[in-house]
């Protein structure tokens, strides 16, 4: 995990048990789900340094919250009054609150019984791990925790559980994240956190390109078209492009043309569905030709459509076309 957090109230270097839960708050597991909020959401992410809050954060605003990292508490109510349902405006916002803040986090508590006593609701992730996995992270990237100071860094980790306690009483969900990879906490975000509602789709891009161009940088998948007949050759085809009806008729009117188009958005069926289950929501798909202007622009344009049908967000951009 990059800068993470986690906490566990039992399990130290030499405790081998699993975090202990206080009585009244969900653990996250396959069948937890948090109860959806109307809009505008205030989410509240804390928990011990090194258990994940950074992944969090990072995952919410993969699915468009807005989030604020490092916030003083004191100006929670103040973010809280930014929010607003309508359209463009903040309608979900994250907050990570820890005690990076100092001696502004003693006024966490406060200022959260003050949020609702105004009518502000909110709910409260608490991320927290092991002693021994806090120990093995902080390590492996050679960070001093943040109550460390002169001292050991488990002096560091007590230290923090002791300042966190009632807040994690308080928490809505506590996701212990001491056996999680940072893909499996991403999606229990997504999936938990953020609501089943969430829209999940993929955000495909269809780029066509010339070859004699170069590939294009970030293609995740690169097709090769070349084996059709160029309508370049064709007088009256020579100066459109794969956008023009005539070309796209060309094109897709050779043998095998359209059999290719369809097998092969098929067969990226199953590539597409791991895509989502591995949180990676923005692919490319680069189809190319020589110049980049007739076969590969049609074909890109035919595939588009074919993933629009199966319910994709799809964009096409065309590099090449009129470059030459």
């Amino acid at each position: 995990m990059n800068r993470t957090d986690s906490g566990s109230d039992a399990r130290t270097l030499d405790d081998g048990g699993p975090p202990t839960v206080p009585e009244g708050i969900p653990v996250l597991d396959e069948s937890t789900t948090l109860p959806p909020n109307d809009p505008p959401e205030l989410l509240i992410i804390t928990g011990m340094s090194g258990a994940g809050r950074s992944r969090t954060a990072a995952a919410l605003e993969d699915l468009d919250w807005y989030v604020v990292d490092n916030l003083p508490p004191r100006l929670l109510a103040t973010m809280a009054r930014m929010m607003s349902p309508g359209e463009g405006g903040v309608h979900r916002l994250a907050a990570v609150v820890d005690v990076r803040s100092r001696t502004f986090f003693a006024e966490l508590i406060d200022v959260l019984d003050q949020l609702r006593a105004q009518g502000t609701e909110y709910r409260i992730v608490f991320l927290d791990a092991a002693d021994s996995e806090l120990v093995r992270r902080y390590e492996s990237v050679r960070r001093p925790h943040p109550l460390q100071g002169d001292g050991r860094l488990l002096d560091g980790i007590a230290e923090e559980r002791a300042m966190l306690t009632h807040l994690r009483r308080r928490a809505d969900v506590l996701i212990d994240t001491t056996d999680l990879s940072v893909h499996d906490l991403a999606r229990k975000v997504r999936d938990v956190v953020a609501g089943s509602g969430t829209d999940q789709r993929l955000r495909l891009t269809l780029v066509s390109f010339g070859f004699k161009y170069g590939l294009p940088l970030d293609a995740d998948h690169v097709v090769d078209v070349r084996f059709l007949a160029n309508p370049y050759w064709v007088n009256e085809l020579r100066h459109l492009t794969g956008q023009d009806e005539a070309v796209s008729d060309y094109v897709l009117g050779q043998d095998g043309a359209t059999a290719f188009a369809d097998h092969y958005v098929d067969t990226l069926a199953p590539v597409l569905d791991g895509y989502v289950n591995e949180l990676k929501p923005f692919v490319t798909i680069a189809v190319g030709c020589t110049g980049g202007k007739h076969r590969s622009v049609a074909m890109a344009e035919a595939f588009a459509q074919r993933l629009r049908d199966r319910g994709h967000s799809v964009r096409t951009l065309h590099r090449d076309m009129g470059r030459e």
